[in-house]
């Protein structure tokens, strides 16, 4: 898991679609969980975990749905 608590937190709307846009593995969430104006946003991407301060990329981790 990839915290991002210390440098974005929950309102870095830039700072969270400029590691999008970097990332290769980005994959847009459903759009009732979307919460950025920007698509390419980590805050809307499916592997986008909530934590108390902010969230945890949890692209490497194996889903199950």
């Amino acid at each position: 898991m990839i915290q991002h608590e210390a440098d974005l937190g929950r309102n870095s709307w830039e700072g969270a679609a400029r590691i999008a846009a970097l990332c290769a593995t980005f994959h847009p969430d459903d759009e009732d969980e979307q919460i950025a104006d920007d698509l390419l946003s980590c805050y809307n991407c499916r592997y986008r975990r909530w934590t108390a301060v902010s969230f945890s990329c949890c692209k490497n981790m194996p889903f199950t749905n």
